[in-house]
């Protein structure tokens, strides 16, 4: 069976979760590709790709439905991923019977827009409510958990800092090595704003973020993968930092999971910054993880997994 699939004929071809579209060949092409098929306890999860509109944006969202799940695990994922990345992630949640749904960010993965662009931190919110009414639509099983990765986990903090109190999520907040500032900030913002004026954007660079040795080859190969950092996503980050470090606090405590190896986001002032935000966060610090922490080696993330498990299995009981 061919493991090709062409990103803007699958999206074209979807329909609402909703709709429980049967998964077609060049579905189930993309699913093996990024092993997300079979994923469960004795494979008996369902799972299925959609599509829905938002903010001139085709987004396409996937579903993993176990049986009788108690719980739902909204994951996002971070700047240049994809849901392709997030197995590990997923396996996880699937274990504890939630349910898991998520979507490819806007300019990212499957979803449409310029690759890995934006013009407002505000668009991924856009996205992340819309998201909330795909959960409703298909009534999935309250509490709903938020889970983001990086850029993702900027999304979640952006969230609750605004609307904590009213969130449809109620469920925990985890921030898997999170993003205030990356590193280098200083620098970053003085280049952008004497270069963007005549630079678009600039090539990627591809960074040893993970210590699974596969990881970084498997990156470079992913069809996925935006090439280029556009000049568009810096500027909007910066406006972001700024309106997100004069915040005011929120009564909720998420969970944060951070790699001291973290060579991507500035994490010690991020950490000073979330401290500030949030009620009592509670912190578990990996010494040797680096940034891509839903990729990681098995045994670090079995580590945080198993943190994370004890913190969501108290809040079910309670």
């Amino acid at each position: 069976m061919s493991n090709t699939f062409d990103p803007d004929h699958l999206r074209a071809s979807l329909q609402p979760l909703s709709a429980r579209q049967p998964m077609s060949d060049e579905g189930l092409a993309y699913q093996r590709f990024y092993t997300l098929a079979g994923l469960g306890r004795d494979g008996l999860v369902n799972s299925r790709l959609g599509r829905f509109e938002v903010g001139g944006y085709e987004i396409v969202t996937q579903l993993w439905m176990p049986e009788n799940p108690v719980a739902t695990l909204v994951l996002v994922h971070g700047f240049y991923d994809h849901m392709g990345l997030y197995r590990h992630v997923i396996e996880w949640a699937l274990e504890l019977g939630f349910a898991v749904v998520s979507c490819d960010l806007p300019g990212h993965g499957l979803s449409s827009g310029s690759r890995a662009s934006i013009i407002d931190f505000a668009e991924y919110q856009l996205v992340l409510d819309r998201l909330f009414v795909e959960a409703e639509t298909l009534q999935l099983p309250k509490p709903w958990h938020l889970c983001g990765q990086s850029t993702g986990g900027a999304i979640v903090i952006d969230h609750l800092l605004n609307h904590g109190d009213e969130s449809p999520a109620q469920g925990q907040s985890i921030l898997l090595a999170p993003l205030v500032r990356p590193r280098g900030w200083t620098w970053s913002k003085v280049s952008y704003y004497l270069l963007r004026a005549f630079v678009k954007g600039i090539d990627r660079r591809f960074s040893e973020n993970s210590n699974a040795p596969a990881f970084l080859p498997f990156l470079m190969a992913d069809p996925l993968q935006p090439r280029r950092l556009p000049t568009a996503w810096v500027g909007a980050l910066a406006k972001w930092i700024e309106r997100i470090e004069h915040a005011p606090r929120s009564r909720r405590s998420p969970l944060i999971v951070q790699g001291e190896s973290d060579m991507t986001v500035d994490w010690s002032h991020n950490l000073a910054v979330l401290n500030d935000k949030f009620d009592h966060p509670q912190i578990f610090m990996l010494h040797e993880a680096r940034h891509h922490l839903a990729n990681e080696l098995p045994e670090i993330r079995e580590r945080f997994f198993e943190f994370l498990t004890r913190r969501m299995v108290q809040t079910q009981i309670s």
